[in-house]
């Protein structure tokens, strides 16, 4: 009879504990965001680490608090919780009135934003990028304005653009409007004068979203040319015609919004690929973990038949859609775009 009422206690006692262990760990890890949201997102900089430190001392000092009173007043475990607890939501919530803004200093390949006037089948674009690069950081940027007919939709393309993990990627869609006009859209982080791109900084308020619209002289052969280490990949997609003009709509009103309401750029959830997920044309599309694993994006659109594939399996299709070689050869030719399709499964051959 003692062994079996001492049974239930001591695994009642074990599971209070990793319960409690649980906790503890939810409270630290929401202690380490507070920390690098202060560290990271303090407008003065000056004031940053001092921030962090009164943040450091204010949890160890309601801590002890709560220790206290847990030993004088109470012996309630969730106190001391909640009193901690409550420092990083004081945190959050000043994270949370942080606001983000158009008007700052920022570089010069981001110094504008794009917008575009619809009427009818008329789209014009306004603040295209259209950029010479001498160097990954020495180009001189073009502002145009285009405008194109809807009516002239041909197909979508899409760009996967590799830097380092084979699971992540950058997402760059290309509309084919006919004759070697494509128009690509690249949902970047909007970077100020100074700034580098961090994937850790990303996931705080450092960054706005921009969506740029530009040439692919500019937007591909940057990261092919220019850019060291990074890998490009291109697919022609099945998409139907409709299917393209209402996304490219979509962009427009993306580019449009962005234009007059910025908003914050995330690495994990307002990105090069959420976004995309994010418009009304994509509502039908199944949203799964490549998405947020983008690198693995393009798989995941072949399964789907999504990509025109000429009949090769993906690992086939992969190894032709890599275009850093053509990319390089074509360079600043005027049909840029015409050469790092030509050859390649599911494109029409080039005349």
């Amino acid at each position: 009879m003692h062994a079996t009422d001492t049974e239930p206690s001591r695994l009642h006692r074990v599971f209070r504990a990793l319960g409690h262990l649980l906790v503890y760990v939810v409270l630290l890890v929401f202690a380490l965001w507070a920390v690098a949201a202060l560290h990271f997102d303090v407008r003065i900089a000056w004031l940053r680490i001092p921030c962090v430190i009164v943040y450091l001392l204010a949890i160890v000092a309601v801590f002890l608090l709560a220790i206290v009173a847990v030993f004088v007043l109470s012996k309630t475990f969730w106190r001391r919780i909640l009193a901690s607890f409550a420092c990083s939501v004081i945190v959050m919530l000043w994270w949370f009135s942080l606001k983000p803004s158009n008007n700052e200093n920022w570089q010069a390949d981001v110094s504008r934003t794009a917008y575009a006037e619809v009427q009818g089948n008329l789209v014009t674009i306004h603040n295209l990028r259209n950029c010479d690069y001498r160097a990954e950081f020495d180009y001189t940027c073009q502002w145009e304005t285009k405008q194109v007919n809807l009516d002239d939709i041909r197909g979508l393309d899409l760009f996967l653009d590799y830097w380092g993990s084979p699971w992540i990627a950058h997402t760059i869609l290309s509309f084919d409007f006919g004759n070697g006009n494509h128009v690509p859209f690249s949902i970047e982080a909007r970077k100020q004068v100074g700034q580098s791109y961090s994937a850790v900084r990303g996931f705080f308020r450092q960054f706005t979203l921009i969506s740029v619209i530009s040439t692919e002289r500019d937007v591909v052969r940057l990261r092919t040319n220019y850019r060291k280490d990074e890998d490009l990949y291109l697919y022609h997609t099945t998409a139907t015609l409709p299917f393209a003009r209402e996304l490219f709509l979509d962009y427009i009103g993306l580019a449009n919004d962005l234009h007059d309401h910025p908003r914050w750029y995330n690495a994990l959830t307002g990105n090069c690929t959420t976004q995309i997920f994010d418009l009304k044309a994509m509502d039908a599309q199944p949203f799964k973990l490549a998405v947020l694993l983008n690198g693995k994006g393009d798989q995941m659109e072949y399964n789907q038949g999504n990509l025109a594939t000429g009949g090769l399996p993906f690992d086939e299709l992969k190894v032709r859609a890599y275009i850093n070689p053509a990319a390089k050869a074509a360079d600043d030719d005027p049909d840029f775009s015409a050469r790092i399709r030509a050859g390649r499964p599911g494109f029409a051959q080039s005349p």
